[in-house]
C-alpha cells in the first residue's frame, strides 16, 4: 500500500435534541494518529455510508480521520425520506455531533476541516457562520450557494410553491429535471445511486424545496462574511449548482487563505461521479491542499493553547499560613 494508511470503518446511532435517531460513521487510520479531522456534509438526497464511502476511504488512506452523519430524513437516519422541515435543525444536529468529536481530549490539537458537497457545501458554510472562530478550514465541492437556473423553477412558481409548502409541506410537487442524470457523468454511478435505497429519488418535497431556496439565497447574499481558509471546487459543466457563485465566493470572501479550482468538462458530482482519471485529479488537489494546511502552524490551535496557558497562569495562588 506504500504510504497509504490502513483504515477502519465504524458506525453508530446518536439521538438529537428532538429525540430522533441519527446515523453516524467514521473512517479512521489504523496504528497512526490522524493528521487532521475531516467532517463530511453530504448532498441533498444522498447519505454517507455508501455514496461518500469512496471519498472517505481516499482521505482516510491519506492519513486523515473522517466523520460523517446522515441528516434527518436522509440515509439511515430517522425522519420522512427526503424531507427537511428546517435547515436550522440540520445545522444544529451537525454542529452538536461534530463539535462533540472535536472536543475529545485526544482531538484538541487536531485541525478541524469541513468537507461539503453540493447542499453539504451550504451546510459547511452555515456551520462556519454559526461558530466563525471554531472551524479551521473547509473544502467546498460544487457548493449550493445558488441553485442553477437550468433546474430552478421560475419566480412565479417559487412564490406559489412557497405558499403551498406551509399547508402541505411533505408533498412531492416541485417540478425539476432528473438530478441524477445531470449531476453524475459516469453511467455506472447513476445506476448505483438509483439502486441505493438510502438515496431519495422522488421529486423534492415542498418544504424541503423551500428550505433549499431560502438557504441558498441567503448564502449568496452573505458570501463576504466567510472568513475561514477554504478550497472551492467546481466543474465547468455543472448544471446543478451555479459555478459563477463559486467564483464570486472566491472573489468576495474575507478569507485571507482561499483557493478555487475549476475543472473543464467536469460535471456536478466531482467527488464520485466522474471517470477515474478525473477523480484522481480532484483528490490530488484536495489532499495536497489539506497537507499544506496541516504543515502550517494552525492559528486556532495556537490561540487555544495560549488561552489555556493564560488561564492556568491566572489561577489564584493560595498561601497557607504557618502556625
Amino acid at each position: 500500500m506504500g504510504d497509504e494508511a490502513k483504515i477502519k470503518y465504524e458506525e453508530e446511532f446518536i439521538v438529537n435534541s428532538r429525540g430522533m435517531r441519527l446515523f453516524t460513521c467514521r473512517w479512521l487510520p489504523v496504528n497512526q494518529e490522524p493528521k487532521a479531522l475531516i467532517f463530511i456534509c453530504h448532498g441533498y438526497a444522498m447519505e454517507c455510508s455508501v455514496t461518500m464511502n469512496s471519498t472517505a476511504n481516499r482521505l482516510g488512506k491519506a492519513g486523515f480521520g473522517v466523520y460523517g452523519m446522515d441528516y434527518e430524513g436522509h440515509g439511515k437516519s430517522e425522519g420522512l425520506q427526503g424531507f427537511v422541515n428546517s435547515f436550522d435543525d440540520v445545522i444544529q444536529d451537525c454542529s452538536t455531533h461534530f463539535t462533540s468529536i472535536c472536543e475529545k481530549p485526544e482531538h484538541k490539537k487536531k485541525m478541524r476541516c469541513l468537507l461539503g458537497e453540493s447542499m453539504g457545501g451550504a451546510v459547511a458554510l452555515l456551520l462556519h457562520r454559526k461558530m466563525p472562530q471554531y472551524w479551521d478550514a473547509a473544502i467546498l465541492a460544487a457548493p449550493m450557494c445558488k441553485i442553477a437556473d437550468e433546474i430552478r423553477p421560475n419566480p412565479v412558481m417559487i412564490n406559489i410553491l412557497t405558499a403551498i409548502s406551509k399547508i402541505i409541506p411533505t408533498w412531492k410537487l416541485i417540478p425539476t429535471k432528473d438530478i441524477i442524470d445531470i449531476a453524475f457523468k459516469e453511467p455506472q454511478v447513476r445506476d448505483q445511486i438509483r439502486e441505493n435505497p438510502l438515496c431519495y429519488k422522488g421529486k423534492p418535497r415542498l418544504r424541503t424545496g423551500y428550505e433549499l431556496f431560502r438557504v441558498s439565497s441567503e448564502i449568496e447574499q452573505r458570501l463576504h462574511e466567510i472568513s475561514l481558509p477554504f478550497l472551492v471546487l467546481h466543474g465547468e459543466e455543472d448544471k446543478v449548482t451555479d459555478k459563477s457563485v463559486s467564483i464570486e465566493l472566491h472573489r468576495v470572501a474575507s478569507s485571507s487563505d482561499k483557493t478555487i479550482k475549476l475543472y473543464p468538462g467536469m460535471w456536478h458530482g466531482l467527488l464520485y461521479g466522474e471517470p477515474p482519471q478525473n477523480l484522481e485529479v480532484v483528490f490530488k488537489d484536495i489532499i495536497h491542499w489539506l497537507h499544506t494546511r496541516c504543515l502550517h502552524a494552525n492559528a486556532r490551535i495556537e490561540r487555544d493553547l495560549k488561552h489555556q496557558h493564560d488561564d492556568e497562569q491566572q489561577q489564584p495562588v493560595i498561601l497557607q499560613k504557618l502556625p
